[in-house]
């Protein structure tokens, strides 16, 4: 940070940090906001609005930026809808109705899609954005075509304890010195993405984010989902036992196909491993295309 941007207030240096992401987009994107009945909803989208549709959900406490590589690369052959979901740091703004339940979620995204007129989809999210993607499908099954979940939380497996307890400090008084010395211990110290980067410790200094807390579905409704459903599992994670959530989905899930990108670590995804992650994602959502 420099002596200039120290004297801006946090959201001042979150939304420049943003913007500059947005600036060094790999392809022309497009800033709109949506209007929900849960406040406005800011996107990023790019590709052809005539492409089939993916949404992209981020993590807990990220934002639409974290997917920037990966929508470039999708882009091509999709039309990329990438949100700041409500209640996260980004730039959507919380009115209205409160979002405090996971109904509420499913409740807002259809409200996202019907302004934007998307009647079908796939959906991609990570992390606690992938337990979103799959509530939604189980919400919308007409609506959903793919699903694909990137080392995902709360779907088939919990948290590890150890993760839990380093997440609590981040998680009680978040600040940017808080998520470094968090996110250093999940990667190993592995090098992650500076644009990210930026915009995530800015994210930190904002205050708390405002989740739904998730609740693992039953696997009787895991069962019962018959779209085509990807699980990729971070190699590294220090979130969960990459192994055991990748048994566990083949065992739940009626259509699933699992990889590992055996290098990756919970939080690298979707922003360090973006040639494995497209090799993955390019031929799955093109299935059915």
């Amino acid at each position: 940070m420099t002596a200039t941007e120290a004297n801006f207030t946090p959201q001042a240096r979150f939304g420049r940090a943003y913007q500059n992401q947005v600036d060094h987009w790999p392809v022309p994107v497009m800033s709109r906001q949506v209007p929900t009945s849960y406040g406005l909803t800011h996107i990023l989208a790019c590709g052809q609005e005539t492409s089939p549709a993916v949404l992209l959900l981020p993590g807990g406490g990220a934002t639409a930026i974290a997917w920037r590589n990966v929508a470039a690369g999708l882009s091509a052959r999709r039309r990329v809808i990438a949100p700041d979901p409500i209640g996260q740091p980004g730039l959507s703004t919380a009115a209205g109705q409160p979002l405090k339940t996971a109904d509420d979620l499913d409740n807002w995204l259809d409200q996202l899609l019907g302004s934007l007129a998307i009647t079908r989809l796939a959906i991609a999210g990570h992390s606690y954005g992938a337990w979103i993607a799959l509530r939604y499908a189980l919400h919308a099954r007409d609506r959903v075509s793919h699903l694909a979940l990137l080392d995902p939380t709360f779907v088939v497996s919990p948290l590890s304890p150890a993760y839990r307890l380093k997440a609590i400090p981040l998680l009680t008084r978040p600040s940017s010195r808080r998520m470094h010395r968090f996110l250093d211990w999940e990667t190993r110290g592995r090098p992650l993405d500076p644009g990210w980067l930026s915009v995530a410790a800015a994210g930190n200094d904002l205050g708390r984010a405002k989740i739904v807390l998730p609740r693992r579905p039953h696997r009787r409704d895991l069962a019962d989902l018959n779209i085509p459903v990807l699980v990729i599992a971070a190699g590294q994670s220090r979130a969960h036992n990459p192994a055991k959530v990748l048994r566990r989905a083949q065992a739940r899930l009626p259509d699933v196909t699992t990889a590992t990108i055996p290098q990756a670590t919970h939080h690298t995804m979707p922003t360090q491993d973006v040639p494995e992650l497209l090799d993955h994602l390019g031929p799955f959502l093109a299935r059915g295309v």
